[in-house]
């Protein structure tokens, strides 16, 4: 196997050092290189198997806490907590797996469009003639000679030998937004690319004969996806952290206070080790893993069905959910990528339709006479207006010869039969400089025309200059050396076309608590004129990645970064991060990857290169902003239920725990056996499976819907609080109101007593926390709520009751649990108002 070629050098040394020649290789050596280096398949294209995918489905933190929680109750011989807790955990881990296994089945979908044949020119056997075939672009090896055309995507990193007209689309490599000249070089300077065409480009006009270089992970593209670079814990990865810890020392703190508290005050030891057990299984929310995959997947499933959105990793749709700063660029997510002609000015600086009429004959003509097979973006957009010309329009004009655009001269000639016998009209139109010096101007003419050009650039338009020159006419070819003389005709100012979804989208975001940052590697002014016609004013525009305001309120202002490099995209993404912004990135480039890997959320269009959508953690159906704002809300959705069921199902155990503890005391018996505590706490975790299906209020949608550890916990420990006064007092109100028989101090009236009452007050709990719903007693939930009271009223009489150990309760008890719970609801909705900002 040949060693990756220099591309220096002339086309011959380059061959010899490929050991290839011009007629290609011959079949065999082609195989024999593809059996050697493998396949011209990305790195990272290829597929996670699926016990990877479980592996890393079982290294979340609440997965660990229930793995422990399982093993200690399998220590301490109770085996159906352990088989629940295991059997939850197995569940959970699954539905992850599969869930990332059904966005990489969608991603391999996706790779299948772009993936497709290269025209490649092998012989079959030494001394045969070369034939022209279609491979796959996967069986392409180092040395193959290849042929491209207009609409081909480059298969692998190439030298030019041979081309006519050729201009490639690199946007997803460079970030460039216009098509790039290139020619087949035989010297080419070391610094100067234009003779090479990398892996990702598309063909945009004209055709070439090329030799490969590198495939696979040695092209441009697989060097950077085997640069990973290190990307931080994400802002879901982040809040479960620190929640998690937070449950972690409260289980672990629990057992000890139980058995320590019993040993001391009551004698009672060891034999309180399963009843310690069971409260710190009722601390944990067991059902968490199920109910967090289950509302990502949903979220997940719905974009994909809806607006053709693929999230990649499922925490990232909670992630979407919570950022408060998007980064885009600009060309085709705030624009089309299709500029239109904005004024046409004279030399005088005036508006003069001449200019524009003379670069839409040169455009009408290049296509015609240099066998372009569709105009450029410029192009296009000055046909486009011209479209209706009166009498003297392009078409009217006797077209003679043509000199194509190239990198060097930046110029396009047309050669045009003149208005009198015997001569001919050059039409030349290019780069503002280009021109410039190629024409006959007097002193000083050239420096006004200049600044002219200039002011129109710094008010964010791109221009064309165009000029003309009368020659005799001749037979032979015109070159670029006729290029000389000309008379300056104009300018011919373009802007960019404002997608049309985008300034309603910019809002809604905007609305919703998401700023804007749009980094773009455009002029300054280019790139505020098209926020200004969005109706985005930017508080600042600034050059690369400056640090921009610091953190508090100027950080979230409207700020634009022009002439952005790959490296200060990716600056200002880990700076945002480092001020505790949760960022997403918008990108579709090779250019993009740094900055799509450091941001929380890397988002990428399906037409992105392969290397973008590897990096992305969601692809979108199409560059869309609107995509994107259909995304925020799926993941907002998905993260208010997560943070409903977290605020619920741990402000209520922690309440219990904490009733449970108080209980432990003052009691002269355990306060809940533990087969009881058990049973309750699966009642409470089945029910919370609603939250997966509810749909959050409005409220959920206005702002970041991220989980905060510490305003999370401070509202936990009050809720929790609150609950275990409720409870706690519930049974005051009864100790003094019963008597006789149906006494509070019977054990069995206590255990169904508080199994009532808890039960009750978590139905209440459900309905009145709801993100955004503000006590709405409807949907999934409100039913699943309905349904938990009644287990709580019904079980505790039942033949499954009374093996619990529990008996049925006296009518009064159930009046004045109406009365106390008719007290507690009240506050519990006064403080379901802080709820709301605890995420």
């Amino acid at each position: 196997m040949v060693s990756e070629a220099p591309a220096d050098g002339t086309h011959l040394q380059v061959l010899r050092r490929l050991e290839s020649g011009p007629r290609g290789l011959t079949e065999a050596e082609a195989a024999a290189r593809l059996a050697a280096g493998g396949d011209n398949t990305p790195p990272a294209a290829r597929p996670v198997s699926w016990p990877r995918l479980l592996l890393r489905g079982t290294r979340d933190p609440f997965t660990a806490v229930l793995l422990v929680l399982g093993l200690v109750s399998a220590l301490v011989a109770s085996w159906g907590t352990a088989a629940v807790i295991l059997a939850l955990v197995a569940v959970g881990v699954a539905l992850r797996a599969s869930g990332e296994h059904r966005a990489d089945r969608s991603l391999a979908g996706l790779r299948a469009l772009v993936a497709g044949t290269a025209t490649v020119l092998r012989r079959p056997a030494d001394g045969e003639p070369p034939r022209t075939r279609e491979v796959p672009v996967a069986d392409l090896v180092p040395g193959d000679v290849i042929r491209l055309g207009p609409g081909d995507l480059v298969p692998a990193d190439v030298r030019l030998l041979r081309a006519r007209g050729l201009t490639v689309h690199q946007s997803a490599l460079t970030g460039e937004s216009a098509p790039v000249a290139k020619s087949a070089a035989q010297n080419p300077d070391a610094s100067d690319e234009s003779h090479l065409c990398f892996q990702g480009a598309g063909v945009a006009s004209g055709s070439a004969t090329a030799v490969v270089l590198a495939t696979g992970a040695r092209t441009r593209i697989g060097a950077a996806l085997d640069r990973p670079g290190p990307r931080g814990p994400s802002a879901f990865d982040r809040s479960v952290h620190g929640i998690s810890w937070a449950l972690i020392r409260f289980m672990l703190l629990t057992p000890p206070l139980v058995l320590m508290a019993n040993a001391a005050l009551r004698g009672r030891g060891l034999e309180t080790l399963p009843f310690a057990v069971a409260v710190a299984v009722g601390l944990t929310p067991e059902m968490l893993p199920v109910i967090v995959t289950t509302c990502l997947a949903r979220g997940a499933a719905l974009l994909a069905r809806t607006h053709g959105v693929i999230v990649k990793r499922l925490p990232a749709l909670h992630d979407l959910g919570a950022i408060d700063v998007l980064c885009v660029d600009k060309t085709g997510t705030l624009t089309q990528d299709r500029p239109v002609v904005d004024r046409s000015l004279g030399p005088d600086g005036h508006d003069d339709p001449g200019a524009l009429h003379w670069a839409a004959v040169n455009a009408w003509w290049s296509l015609q006479l240099a066998e372009l097979p569709e105009p450029d973006t410029l192009d296009e957009a000055l046909l486009e207006a011209t479209a209706h010309p009166a009498a003297g329009g392009p078409e009217a004009y006797d077209g003679v010869d043509a000199v194509p655009h190239d990198p060097v001269r930046r110029l396009a000639t047309v050669v045009l039969r003149g208005p009198r016998p015997g001569t001919h009209t050059l039409v030349v139109k290019g780069a503002v400089e280009d021109v410039l010096d190629r024409c006959s101007l007097a002193e000083g003419e050239r420096d006004r025309l200049t600044a002219l050009a200039r002011r129109e650039a710094d008010g964010g338009l791109r221009l064309l200059a165009v000029a003309t020159a009368q020659r005799p006419a001749r037979t032979r070819p015109y070159t670029p050396a006729d290029e000389r003389g000309l008379t300056f005709r104009g300018l011919v100012a373009f802007r960019d076309t404002v997608a049309p979804e985008a300034a309603e989208t910019l809002r809604g975001l905007l609305d919703r608590g998401v700023t804007v940052r749009v980094l773009t590697g455009d002029h300054p002014g280019t790139a505020t004129r098209v926020c200004r016609e969005l109706g985005w004013e930017p508080d600042r525009v600034v050059v690369g990645a400056d640090p921009g305001p610091g953190p508090g309120p100027a950080a979230a202002s409207r700020v634009v970064h022009a002439r952005c490099t790959p490296a200060d995209k990716a600056r200002v993404v880990e700076d945002l991060r480092a001020a505790g912004h949760t960022v997403g990135f918008l990108g579709d480039g090779v250019n993009d990857a740094p900055a799509l890997r450091a941001a929380d959320v890397g988002i990428a269009p399906r037409s992105a290169c392969a290397v973008a959508r590897e990096c992305a953690d969601v692809v979108l159906g199409e560059k869309d902003l609107a995509a994107v704002g259909h995304a925020v809300t799926a993941g907002r959705h998905s993260s208010g239920n997560i943070a409903s069921y977290l605020r619920v199902t741990l402000s209520s155990n922690l309440g219990n725990v904490l009733a449970m503890l108080t209980a432990g005391l003052l009691l002269p018996f355990l306060p809940m056996l533990p087969a009881q505590v058990l049973v309750q706490n699966l009642c409470f975790d089945a029910a919370q499976l609603a939250f997966a299906y509810d749909r959050p209020g409005p409220a959920a949608l206005r702002r970041p819907a991220g989980l905060r550890p510490r305003s999370f916990l401070r509202f936990l420990t009050g809720f929790g609080a609150l609950n275990a006064v409720a409870d706690l007092a519930t049974f005051g109100v009864l100790a003094v109101a019963l008597h006789g028989p149906d006494a509070v101090d019977d054990e069995a009236v206590f255990h169904s007593a508080w199994f009532t009452e808890n039960l009750l007050t978590q139905a209440l709990v459900m309905v009145l926390l709801r993100t955004g719903r503000g006590g709405a007693g409807t949907g999934p939930v409100g039913r699943a709520a309905a349904l938990l009271g009644a287990v709580g009223l019904l079980l505790p009489p039942s033949p499954l009751g009374a093996r619990l150990g529990m008996t049925a309760l006296p009518p009064a008890y159930y009046l004045l649990l109406t009365v106390v719970l008719g007290l507690y609801a009240p506050a519990l909705r006064r403080g379901a108002r802080g709820a709301r900002g605890a995420r």
